[in-house]
């Protein structure tokens, strides 16, 4: 069973999603949180799975509260909640330590498999509306924080495998690509976050844009 933590600053929002997601077989909505500050005791109580966090939150943000959470409870997977596809702080969400984004009129398939596929340690970075987001975010941003000499650590192979992550494929799109496995991506995808000691998946898509591996609007 997954479990889950809903933090949200409207009531409706929390009880909405908790309707949803209670509806399905795996998941169990453990707890609520109307603000980044109860988001952080109640996760320190009830250690969940996965907490849906909205960016926006009085008493303390939920960028805020991502970056508390990723050091103090780094087993729990974090997905940011955001109003419109464009959003000022999903790129300081990702870099915070969120696994992924979610809008919040997502259908409730989409909402539950959001959150399946976080709780087994993806991120959720394949749609193109996360794609077109991160790219923005690169283009204002430009390289900056990760080092071309550690990126230079990777094989050619693992490079063009980064490239993929970073474009938002998934380990079966980047094997068909390449004409290899799925499981031989997914151990490359190992080795990588090992070489850069990167958490999951969507911190290697900021490393690569940081670094200039890819520019925005490619692929």
């Amino acid at each position: 069973m997954i479990r889950v933590v809903i933090a949200d600053d409207q009531a409706m929002v929390r009880a909405g999603f908790s309707a949803l997601l209670n509806a399905q077989p795996d998941i169990e909505v453990v707890g609520l949180a109307a603000d980044g500050a109860e988001c952080l005791r109640v996760v320190a109580e009830l250690a969940p799975d996965v907490v849906l966090m909205d960016v926006r939150m009085p008493v303390l943000d939920g960028i805020s509260a991502t970056r508390e959470l990723s050091a103090t409870a780094p087993a729990t997977r974090i997905l940011m909640l955001t109003t419109f596809d464009v959003d000022d702080y999903v790129f300081d969400a990702l870099s915070a330590g969120a696994a992924g984004f979610l809008l919040k009129d997502a259908s409730p398939e989409e909402l539950a498999r959001a959150v399946r596929v976080v709780a087994e340690g993806e991120s959720l970075l394949a749609p193109s509306a996360t794609r077109a987001l991160i790219e923005r975010f690169a283009a204002t941003r430009g390289p900056r924080r990760t080092d071309r000499v550690v990126l230079g650590e990777l094989t050619e192979r693992e490079r063009e495998i980064l490239v993929g992550v970073a474009q938002g494929e998934s380990n079966t799109e980047i094997a068909a690509r390449l004409f290899i496995a799925e499981q031989t991506v997914k151990t490359h995808v190992s080795r990588i976050l090992s070489k850069l000691g990167a958490r999951d998946r969507a911190q290697l898509v900021i490393a690569a844009y940081e670094a200039g591996l890819v520019t925005p609007g490619a692929g």
